[in-house]
């Protein structure tokens, strides 16, 4: 493996060439300009894992990961099921831990700082590094109490402030106008769609520099899939994110780089649109044109 950054990063040190390969479309935004591998590589760095190893109990899940996720990006994890890719997703924040009998090695910095190191606060971790689950999880409770409910976990008791975070991580999520006038109600009486923007609304609330998203529109039909997406593409602006998905149409629509795993190894990394079209590992080509996986 190459070290962490932003250029590609392969199983061999040999590039073998492949034949184009035809890509799913690409997000043509008019100010989303493709970033190359040199100008990602540049990009301050939010996240980096360094020689990454997981195991749970004797089984090693992840091989020497080495990946660096740029501040202000989002970055696509792809791969079949099983690959690693949610594994090591739940390993930048420390989800794992709550598994018995797991354990890494290797290194991951947020902002420099090991995540891993001693006396390291866990909750305030997982404040900084939010997650989204792939099936959205909101509490029995109203909309509003949602999400609130990290605020006041962290002390915030004026409602007045608790009113504030409520309304912009709604309107971040693009679902406040939807539910101004019933913020009183239970929260499982929202569609699929709009459970899953409150749980990103949820996950904002604590004020996170990075926002995990571990396959957040797989349960979702196409609108609401379009919603969410395009709420991905918006937050980045703000929040570092790095997504889990088996949909290359949607990694390649709202990602800026792309991470390929296989068999708990990390194959290829490189911008979205240079791994989708020139990808340097055949791996990686025979995955993003449906050979395997």
């Amino acid at each position: 493996m190459e070290s962490a950054g932003g250029g590609r990063n392969t199983m061999s040190d040999t590039l073998s060439s492949h034949p184009p390969v035809r890509p799913p479309a690409l997000r043509t935004d008019a100010a989303a300009k493709p970033h190359t591998a040199a100008e990602i590589d540049k990009l301050p760095k939010k996240v980096t894992a360094s020689n990454v190893n997981f195991f749970y109990g004797e089984h090693q899940a992840l091989h020497g990961i080495n990946l660096a996720m740029p501040e202000h990006h989002v970055t696509a994890l792809i791969g079949p099921s099983g690959c690693g890719k949610s594994t090591f997703l739940r390993c930048l924040n420390r989800m794992n831990d709550m598994i018995e009998g797991t354990r890494v090695e290797g290194t991951i910095t947020l902002d420099d700082q090991d995540i891993y190191r001693p006396r390291t606060d866990v909750v305030e971790l997982r404040k900084r590094v939010g997650m989204v689950f792939q099936k959205s999880n909101p509490f029995p409770k109203s909309i509003y109490e949602n999400v609130a409910y990290g605020p006041r976990v962290a002390g915030v008791k004026r409602r007045e402030v608790l009113n504030e975070i409520v309304e912009r991580c709604l309107t971040q999520s693009a679902l406040f106008d939807e539910v101004k006038d019933r913020l009183d109600t239970s929260a499982l009486q929202l569609s699929g769609g709009q459970q899953q923007r409150l749980c990103i609304a949820r996950a904002l609330a604590t004020d996170p520099d990075v926002l995990l998203m571990d396959e957040p529109a797989s349960a979702l039909d196409p609108k609401s899939t379009a919603r969410v997406e395009d709420l991905i593409f918006e937050l980045k602006n703000t929040y570092t994110i790095v997504i889990v998905t088996h949909n290359m149409q949607q990694a390649a629509r709202v990602s800026d780089q792309t991470a390929f795993f296989y068999e708990g190894h990390l194959i290829e990394v490189g911008p979205t649109n240079e791994l989708f079209t020139k990808p340097t590992e055949k791996q990686t080509e025979e995955y993003i044109t449906g050979r395997f996986g």
